[in-house]
This record gives structure tokens, sequence and C-alpha cells, in this order.
């Protein structure tokens, strides 16, 4: 994170960018409905390497959103992934009517503001990466008109998470440490969230027979990323997901 926080220097030392698009409300509980998908923009990722560039980031969005998306997951750090607060931007004004999360190392309300600037609807806070100031950088977001996907990995995450009033919580089935996958171990913590959360998996869903799998449990969401860029059009491996997901 050393890396980050040089990005995060920068960005305090520049003016403060003004505020863009009004963010538009997240509608991802189930309530008896079908379980919505998150589809990930990344160019690359430490665990998978290169991702298929064959589409635009623009166009990509466009597949997804045709394709069935509820809300899409943009990364914007650049080193690791091969993202840009500018490829929300472009986003937006492409495919409007999709929310957009923007995914991101989030350490200072900066970045908050340069992601309210984008045009983004929510932003991930980390609770591996945050610790007890989730709360503070929670109510950041919010303050700013910012939904929160709040991600976590086991029990003791879960209880910062609950206690900083998070309403959004993602359970990544990798292991952030290891980078191994256990989808059966993010279902069992998701069983665990009470009824208010929305709850999202994060990692580890590759075929439309995993988000069957998701959408018999108690997940009101599912995030796809490495499967659907590993795909030079998504278009046919998103419509599957998407029919798997509607039951």
């Amino acid at each position: 994170l050393a890396q980050k926080r040089e990005e995060i220097a920068r960005m305090q030392a520049a003016p403060t960018p003004a505020p863009g698009p009004l963010p538009r409300p997240l509608q991802l509980a189930r309530r008896g409905g079908p379980l919505r998908l998150i589809c990930e923009i990344k160019r690359r990722s430490p665990s998978a390497g290169e991702l298929d560039q064959t589409l635009s980031v623009v166009e990509r969005a466009g597949r997804y959103a045709a394709s069935g998306a509820d809300m899409l997951s943009v990364l914007t750090d650049e080193r690791f992934f091969g993202g840009s607060f500018a490829h929300i931007q472009q986003i937006r004004a492409a495919t409007p009517e999709v929310p957009i999360l923007c995914k991101e190392f989030i350490l200072d309300e900066i970045q908050l503001d340069y992601a309210r600037h984008a045009g983004a609807d929510a932003v991930l806070l980390i609770v591996r990466c945050l610790g007890e100031r989730t709360a503070e950088l929670l109510r950041a977001a919010r303050a700013r008109g910012l939904g929160a996907l709040v991600e976590i990995v086991d029990e003791a995450e879960r209880s910062i998470a609950l206690e900083a009033g998070a309403d959004f919580i993602g359970v990544n089935s990798r292991d952030l440490d290891k980078l191994n996958i256990d989808v059966g171990r993010a279902a069992r913590l998701i069983d665990t969230l009470p009824p208010h959360v929305v709850a999202a998996q994060l990692s580890g869903l590759r075929s439309a027979e995993d988000v069957r799998a998701v959408a018999e449990g108690r997940a009101d969401a599912a995030l796809i990323g490495e499967a659907l860029m590993r795909q030079p059009d998504p278009s046919a491996l998103l419509g599957a997901m998407r029919e798997a997901a509607d039951g």
C-alpha cells in the first residue's frame, strides 16, 4: 500500500475535483427476486496477469449492460489492475443506465472525491486495508452521496463491518494473503449476516452453474470478474449467468 499512499499524496497536492453526476441509488436487495450480477472491468490482476483486451472498457461495459449486468465494477488502480478514474467517466457517459462501483484501495477521503468526480455510484471499502477506520470512510462516502460495498473475508472483519454500520457487505472468496479461493467459506459467512444487510459473494465464480449455486443461497448479489474478462466477447457467458441468476 506504500505506492497507493504516494498516489494519494499527489491527489492531495492537486485541487480537489468537483463532484460529478449525482450518484444513483443502488437496488441490489433481492427481496425474493433474482440474484443481482455485478460485472467487473479490469485489464489485469496480480493473480491472473494480463486479461483480454479485445474490447475497450467502454465496449465491454456495453456488452455487460446488454447481457443483463445489474452493476459494473470498474477497477481504478493503475499499477496492479490497469485501471483509471477516467474509465469510470467514459463508462458512465456511454452506459448511463447501469450503476458503477469504483473498485479501488480506498485509504483516504480524497479518493472518494475522485470517485465522485468520475461519476461512480458506490465505492469499495476493504476492511483488511482499513481496519477500525472502516466506519470513518463509510461515513465519508455517505456524506458524498456514495454507496459503499464493504469487503470482508472472515468473522473478525464481519464484526468490524457491522459495527461500522455497513448495510452492503461483500464476502471475498479469495484469501487476500494466500490468494487461494474457497467459495464455500464465503457462502457460509454470508449466511451469518443479518437480514437487513445486502450481501454479495465476490470472486471465484466462473460458470453459470457457479452462479446458480449462489442464487440458491442467502446472497443478494454476485461479483464476476476474471471469468468474464477472459472472454473476447463476454455476452454468451454473461447471458448464461443471467439465466442462472434469474432461476
